[in-house]
């Protein structure tokens, strides 16, 4: 038996350190995915704000897709003021 002991089938030495190591690389891995998770999610958070906020600006400025219909009548209308200017005497 004290052969056996000698080869190393009783020593826990190489056990505890290959546990020791990996105990520090899991921590190593929180330690770095846990704050770009944490950010992602406040990356998350602002993006829904910003969507929000895109959609209101979107509704807000629905109203000068009609712009464009009164640019195309603007020469009509002057036309028109000038013909009742000419009239007046102005």
């Amino acid at each position: 038996m004290s052969v056996l002991h000698a080869a190393g089938e009783g020593s826990t030495t190489g056990w505890v350190v290959g546990y020791t190591i990996g105990v520090v690389v899991v921590l190593v891995v929180v330690a770095l995915v846990v704050p770009i998770l944490l950010l992602a999610r406040r990356i998350g958070g602002q993006a829904q704000a910003i969507d929000d906020s895109l959609q209101e600006s979107v509704r807000n400025t629905a109203a000068l897709a009609g712009l464009r219909t009164t640019n195309e009548h603007v020469p009509v209308i002057v036309a028109g003021l000038q013909r009742g200017r000419a009239r007046l005497g102005g």
